[in-house]
């Protein structure tokens, strides 16, 4: 039976509307409660379902303080997961902290396959898997204020803000392991806090978008990754894969020459349909976008629709994703006298729309490549764990679950472009931007001269991109003297661009 909730949206709490549905919560309540109907979970702005009260003191926080507007699913109070829930934000009283109900809210979209999996169908009970587990105990932290007067963080709300601080302002391990010494020795009645770093990095661990550490050649030559994965030297140069022990406190510690970072991309988009937020909108580019002509998104593009043909099965299913990479250089210290280049691969799903696809919290950064110098050609190294996901991605697709729907689906990923400058375009495709056949349209029919004064080579042929009766192609003495009569190159397929690298002998990588 489907509950009426609009009281919750009423603007004047003095209402007889707002009064009745009070009394109509109540009685669903405690008509649905397990502790002998004495008390329950108060949903008030304050208390936030943190703390449990009696009914005159949860009817007293209701009419007085008010319902908690986002509260739109009784989770707590009787209203299972298979009724019908609102998907819709409604602003409310927002604090400062995150709330009990965002907190839950963000467990229960990392571990959807357990609140709609057996686990929560009410059949016999069975023993939780790995993920159950987690789950109940993300449940059993968020439910645990701080302290025992705290109304405001929960014990696990509090930890996650202060590793956000930690990440935008900078602090070093040593330093936020010392700062959670000094609030447990300041505040001993937050027995729940951790003493270190590592144990708070611990508890928030089971909210997943880990990311993988690899170690590298001090060369680029080869990752340490699958069948090297256990090699103690380089496979290509045969340089040792650890530094040499310098002695000292850490003698016996193996410290690698280089460390990739990779972010594994699957769980990365299937928290964006598993989430109740952006589910939707992971399919607006096939149910939403208007399809009138005019280039609004990427999917109003020739290449998307290009691919769209070459692909139907890939087509026919809106919820396969379609991605862009984007990488560059930059000096992560800030400091021009230092000369250090990380590179951040990353890529943007299009699925969304344009108001979201391009936006930072969409942005899924997928590889950081280490330096102290830049990748080069050897790019390619580095990028192999990316590829082989996207391979899997392409081939096999991953189950997932889609939110807005309730059902599961074999989710498929394909990459179509990538977005660097012309610099850049160099590492990544390996076609050189400078000398003789420096234009990536024109390739091997590039027109080039050598300027005779500056001995800089300059390029001429843009003109042969003209209509062939054009004026422009008849005038000498604006250009280089010469009237232009080529046509536009032939704009080269992949298999054309296979046979040219076919003659290429073996690459080896590396700067050794």
């Amino acid at each position: 039976m489907t509950v009426d909730k609009s009281w919750m949206h009423l603007p004047t709490r003095s209402c007889i509307e707002y009064i009745n549905g009070v009394e109509n919560f109540l009685e669903y309540a405690f008509k649905h409660s397990t502790d002998g109907d004495m008390i329950i979970n108060c949903p008030c702005i304050d208390c936030s379902n943190r703390y449990r009260r009696t009914r005159d003191e949860v009817q007293y926080h209701l009419l007085f303080r008010g319902i908690r507007r986002d509260y739109t699913t009784w989770y707590l109070h009787g209203e299972g997961d298979s009724e019908e829930e609102g998907d819709s934000e409604v602003e409310g009283d927002d604090d400062d902290g995150m709330l009990y109900g965002d907190m839950f809210d963000m467990i229960k979209d990392a571990y959807l396959q357990v609140v709609h999996g057996k686990e929560s169908s009410g059949n016999e009970p069975q023993e939780p898997n790995g993920d159950a587990k987690k789950f109940y105990r993300l449940l059993e932290e968020v439910k645990l204020p701080l302290y025992p007067a705290c109304e405001k963080y929960s014990s696990l709300s509090f930890i996650v803000k202060l590793l956000h601080l930690k990440c935008i302002s900078s602090w070093s391990n040593k330093s936020f392991s010392m700062l959670m010494e000094l609030l447990k020795d300041a505040f001993p009645m937050c027995e729940r806090l951790p003493n270190s770093n590592y144990e708070a990095k611990k508890i928030v661990n089971d909210l997943g978008l880990h990311y993988e550490k690899i170690d590298v050649c001090k060369d680029d030559c080869a990752l340490y990754y699958k069948e090297y994965s256990e090699a103690t030297q380089c496979p290509v140069c045969k340089l040792s894969r650890w530094q040499p022990n310098k002695g000292g406190k850490g003698k016996n510690k193996k410290v690698p020459w280089k460390v990739l970072r990779y972010f594994p991309l699957k769980s990365r988009l299937q928290r964006l349909f598993m989430s109740t937020k952006t589910a939707a909108d992971m399919k607006w580019h096939h149910e939403k976008r208007v399809n009138d002509g005019v280039l609004r998104h990427p999917a109003d593009c020739e290449a998307w629709k290009k691919f769209d043909q070459i692909h139907e099965s890939f087509a026919m299913d809106p919820h396969n994703v379609r991605l862009g990479l984007a990488t560059d250089g930059f000096n992560p210290f800030g400091n021009m006298s230092i000369k250090y280049s990380v590179w951040p691969i990353i890529l943007f799903p299009y699925n969304l729309p344009p108001w979201m696809c391009m936006k930072e919290p969409y942005s899924l950064m997928s590889l950081l490549i280490p330096g102290p110098k830049g990748p080069r050609n050897d790019i390619d190294v580095f990028l192999r764990p990316l590829i082989d996901e996207l391979k899997e991605l392409w081939e096999d697709g991953v189950c997932t679950y889609d939110a807005s729907t309730k059902e599961n689906f074999q989710m498929r990923a394909a990459m179509l472009w990538t977005i660097h400058d012309f610099p850049t375009y160099v590492v990544i495709s390996g076609w050189s931007t400078k000398g003789n056949l420096a234009c990536p349209c024109c390739h091997n029919e590039t027109t080039h001269c050598r300027l005779r004064n500056g001995y800089k080579i300059c390029y001429m042929g843009h003109r042969r991109f003209l209509a062939l009766d054009h004026k422009w192609r008849n005038k000498k003495s604006q250009f280089n003297g010469k009237k232009e009569r080529k046509k536009v190159p032939k704009r080269l397929s992949g298999d054309d661009v296979l046979k040219q690298i076919r003659p290429l002998k073996p690459i080896i990588f590396g700067k050794g």
